[in-house]
């Protein structure tokens, strides 16, 4: 929660962070835990005596940039300062870490943040190396006591941790355990603090957000995630929530109707599809089909207000064919995605894709992830043009000063940049009204409208 107490200046800490926005919204909850022990969190490894990485275990290369951040640093060790490995990379390799990383005292995963303080009196009382390794089938509860707000305006809660689902590919059931949810009446109890502190944007998290099961609460008072949605936007003032990130197979047209009827629920649904090939969302193990995916498009385009839709593709999973892939890129032309976030396959340890044969090369997994974001940059290119003349509404993140623009964010999640008139001066979390001037691939330009 916010409103931590002062912490001590004695002891500082430092916490770099890779990955999701789960994965943010964890490291608040690290901080708000470490402020409330009297520590103090400082900018730069030079001044910490507490070294943290909260890590991320989706893609080779997120793992691989962790342990080269820890090689960086060990000269740091010398100095006297502890170092520790948060999150999925921890969960995952587990005591190993201390076999690549010597010189790191402390692995835990993300169940375990509210244990920290414990843990870290271990290694004051001169225990080299301490683990907070969590169980998969663990029922614990995920949330910490405190948890430091590092944006006044727009705040994070989890509404259920782990998945069940057990894709082909992904490391997430391993790392993050098995789904729990917390209560209805916990979150709406947060939502309506959060409220009360000034804050005006709420995200709902989880792994899958809308596999979210209300099994613990009050027999009458249980929601399933569209009626919570609709909850936490009927919170006096909210006045925008959105959500992160759904699954096609739990998604249902009750969710539309829920965006339908509450109008701070945001015009922003995304949906990973992953591949546009039936056949190989089979040996994803994705539990849906093309079809199925697309009679959830069908829902969002017979909404009453659009809905901006945005995705997740994996090319060159193993056993992929240019058929395949041609598939893909069709998709990607019938939904009409206002971005996609594509990577190539990157095997991970655990996961039953490892098993499959007929790797794809690097090279081709290369050449298609060029040859899909290049459509996809012309889809959005003609996308963005149609809202030129149309006057959006956003939340004021920020100033750009080389640019002499502010920088607002609309409820499609479109970045909006604009000018304002002389002697306007919009304000960081406050909502302004522009008249789109412009286009690119990515945003939008305009101007505030007074």
């Amino acid at each position: 929660m916010s409103g931590v107490p002062q912490s001590n200046p004695q002891k500082t800490f430092y916490l770099e962070t890779f990955g999701c926005q789960m994965n943010v919204h964890d490291s608040e909850k690290v901080v708000g835990t470490l402020v409330q022990e009297g520590y103090r969190q400082v900018e730069t490894v030079e001044l910490a005596d507490l070294v943290l990485y909260n890590t991320c275990s989706i893609r080779d290369k997120a793992e691989q940039k962790v342990f080269n951040r820890l090689s960086d640093y060990k000269k740091y060790k010398a100095q006297g300062k502890t170092f520790g490995v948060l999150g999925c990379v921890a969960q995952q390799e587990g005591e190993k870490i201390f076999e690549r990383a010597p010189y790191v005292s402390l692995v835990a995963g993300s169940a375990s943040y509210r244990n920290l303080p414990q843990m870290l009196v271990q290694i004051e009382a001169g225990k080299q190396r301490v683990t907070g390794l969590d169980d998969r089938e663990t029922d614990e509860c995920f949330e910490t006591e405190f948890t430091a707000r590092t944006n006044p305006h727009r705040g994070y809660i989890t509404i259920i941790e782990g998945c069940d689902k057990f894709c082909a590919y992904c490391v997430v059931p391993y790392t993050r355990g098995k789904e729990r949810s917390r209560t209805s009446e916990s979150v709406l109890a947060e939502a309506r603090q959060m409220a009360d502190f000034g804050y005006t944007e709420i995200q709902l998290l989880g792994q899958n957000v809308n596999s979210y099961k209300d099994s613990e609460g009050k027999p009458g008072a249980r929601k399933t995630f569209a009626e919570l949605l609709a909850a936490v936007g009927q919170v006096p003032g909210i006045k925008r929530v959105r959500f992160t990130t759904s699954h096609p197979r739990d998604f249902g047209r009750d969710i539309i109707d829920a965006i339908d009827a509450v109008p701070t629920l945001c015009d922003h649904v995304h949906l990973p599809v992953q591949s546009g090939s039936t056949r190989v969302l089979d040996a994803m193990q994705r539990l849906y089909t093309r079809d199925q995916y697309l009679e959830r498009i069908a829902w969002m385009k017979a909404a009453k207000r659009e809905i901006s839709i945005t995705s997740d593709v994996i090319v060159g999973f193993p056993g992929e064919t240019e058929a395949d892939f041609a598939e893909t890129l069709g998709l990607l032309e019938e939904v009409g995605f206002d971005a996609v976030f594509a990577f190539k396959y990157s095997p991970r340890p655990n996961t039953p894709s490892l098993k499959l044969d007929d790797a794809i090369p690097d090279a081709e997994k290369a050449r298609r992830l060029e040859v899909l974001m290049a459509k996809q940059r012309q889809i959005q290119i003609a996308r963005y043009k149609k809202y030129i003349g149309t006057i959006c509404e956003v939340m004021v993140e920020g100033r750009n000063v080389a640019r002499a623009q502010w920088i607002g964010r609309t409820s499609h999640n479109r970045t909006l940049n604009f000018t304002a008139p002389e002697g306007a001066i919009p304000k960081a979390g406050t909502y302004a009204s522009v008249i789109v001037t412009g286009s690119f691939p990515n945003s939008l330009l305009g101007e505030m409208v007074v």
